[in-house]
């Protein structure tokens, strides 16, 4: 661009070549030396009009490169300096100075400093945002902190209650069921039913030892689900996958429950979550029956389907005939399991059967599937969420309101901009008219003043010149006559060429205006 432009302006051949190479070496040094650079393009500005683009670009690099306001302003003031002072240099009195100084003022705001302040502006709101996410995003991990140890302190406490409480009941029953097994008064069928309910005591026992320790420590102990160990272990506690179904059935049955376990479809692997979902189910549903519809026939079927494994528990209405309404409620037990399910990629429905009694069934993913997103009460809600612009910012993206903020100061500070230069350019336009009109006047009336005519007169007809416009014109032209005081103006007409000027001259001496000449000066 920079030769392109210099070739149009100033000729082609070796200049627009060396305009060329100075260009590219100031643009690769522009970053590492970008007031240099600046300083540099401004003093050859006025001499190589090629390289407008590059002071645009150059202004864009020191604006958000040069470290600090202080150094930035001295930086682009120098840099104007050098670029007035060259160009009246470069001029040699042909145009006015202060006419000059105004034009160039226009182009270097308009060229480098415009774009500098949008640069520096444009960097700094950057800066501004990437230390906000920083800090908010700092602000989310104490807070997550707090909330983390706030949970693990109120886990503690429910574990000790757990422990306080659950613990000194089990111990007591497993203490007195223990005492009555050995009883000789008992018969065989009362120790067998003895020997049940101790057994499920030390099974309650240990299983509370285990949900007060990831109560505690936040995770949960390694778990029997083997398919080929499902028989309970030393404590009495039975493999917690669909290997240990059996041991629950079995259970139910030695206390006198009508339980039966059907098995249908090709067996597959489960996941570990999903396997563990389903004993619970069976053992909750199960303990629904046991309280809510005693005596009743129960069946638990398992099927492997090609798609999902489905858990059926299925119990018939209770032998008083009261039925199971009273299951119907469900309670923590069921909304329990129901998130259990959900969390592993399942459901889990309950409800009264046909032809009365309840039904809880369970469907679970044979791999591992993601859990659906939960959708709240307040989901589609009205008010926003006041964690928004923390969560934007802990993403890497800027909230919406920092985002039309930005906008909004962008586009007041262009503005402004935009304004303080039509300012500047309409404050111009009429100095300079003002100017022309002290020292120009038409050609008609320089026919009309007479060589001759009183000093006065004439002086009282013509404009004073004293003005910039006419500063450059002084000194040129024809040999005035010896003694005499010459006003120069200008016309309202232009010249032959551009370079040209036309000029007219009135000389006057002794009170009379002895001589006028029209001529042209060259600018």
């Amino acid at each position: 661009m920079a030769a392109g432009t210099e070739e149009l302006l100033a000729g082609g051949g070796y200049r627009a070549l060396a305009v060329a190479l100075a260009a590219v070496l100031l643009s690769l040094l522009r970053r590492r030396l970008p007031a240099t650079a600046l300083t540099v393009t401004a003093a050859l500005i006025p001499h190589v009009g090629g390289f407008t683009p590059l002071l645009a670009v150059v202004g864009w690099s020191a604006g958000r490169r040069i470290a600090g306001p202080i150094r930035a302003l001295v930086a682009f003031t120098a840099a104007y300096a050098v670029c007035i002072g060259v160009t009246l240099l470069g001029d040699e009195g042909r145009q006015s100075p202060l006419v000059l100084t105004l034009l160039i003022t226009l182009y270097f705001l308009a060229t480098a400093v415009v774009p500098g302040l949008s640069s520096r502006y444009w960097t700094q709101r950057r800066t501004l945002l990437h230390a906000l996410r920083e800090r908010n995003a700092q602000l989310l991990r104490e807070r997550a902190m707090v909330a983390g140890q706030a949970r693990l302190r109120e886990r503690q406490r429910i574990a000790q209650d757990m422990h306080d409480s659950l613990g000194h009941q089990l111990a007591l029953i497993s203490v007195h069921t223990g005492a009555l097994e050995v009883d000789p008064e008992l018969t065989e069928r009362q120790r067998e039913a003895v020997a049940v309910l101790r057994g499920a005591s030390v099974t309650a026992m240990h299983e509370l030892r285990e949900v007060v320790g990831i109560l505690r420590d936040g995770v949960e102990a390694p778990e029997t689900t083997s398919e080929t160990n499902p028989a309970p272990d030393e404590s009495g506690r039975a493999g917690r996958g669909t290997a240990g179904i059996d041991v629950l059935v079995e259970t139910g049955r030695a206390a006198g429950n009508r339980v039966e376990l059907r098995r249908s479809g090709e067996p597959r692997p489960l996941a570990a979550a999903a396997d563990h979902a389903a004993y619970r189910i069976v053992q909750e549903a199960l303990t629904n029956a046991y309280k809510h519809a005693p005596g009743a026939a129960i069946c638990v079927e398992l099927r492997h389907e090609p798609d999902s494994f489905v858990v059926e528990v299925v119990n018939g209405a209770a032998d008083g005939g009261g039925g199971s309404g009273a299951a119907v409620s469900g309670g923590q037990g069921l909304t329990g399991l129901r998130e259990r399910a959900r969390l592993v990629g399942g459901m889990v429905h309950a409800g009264p059967a046909d032809g009365g009694g309840f039904r809880v069934a369970g469907v679970l993913p044979y791999g591992g599937v993601e859990a659906a997103p939960f959708v709240g009460p307040s989901a589609a809600g009205a008010s926003p969420d006041p964690d928004a612009d923390l969560l934007a910012a802990d993403a890497g993206l800027p909230s919406p309101r920092s985002r039309v903020g930005g906008v909004v100061l962008g586009c007041g500070i262009a503005v402004a901009a935009m304004v303080a230069l039509a300012a500047v350019a309409v404050f111009g336009l009429v100095f300079l008219v003002g100017e022309l009109d002290k020292g120009m006047i038409e050609p008609a009336e320089y026919a009309r003043v007479q060589v001759g005519a009183d000093e006065d007169q004439v002086r009282g007809r013509l404009p004073d010149g004293d003005t910039v416009a006419t500063a450059g014109l002084r000194g040129k032209g024809p040999e005035p006559p010896e003694g005499a005081e010459c006003l120069v103006l200008m016309s309202s007409e232009v010249g032959e060429s551009i370079d040209t000027e036309p000029v007219f001259r009135f000389c006057f001496k002794d009170g009379k205006l002895i001589e006028k000449k029209a001529y042209e000066v060259r600018r």
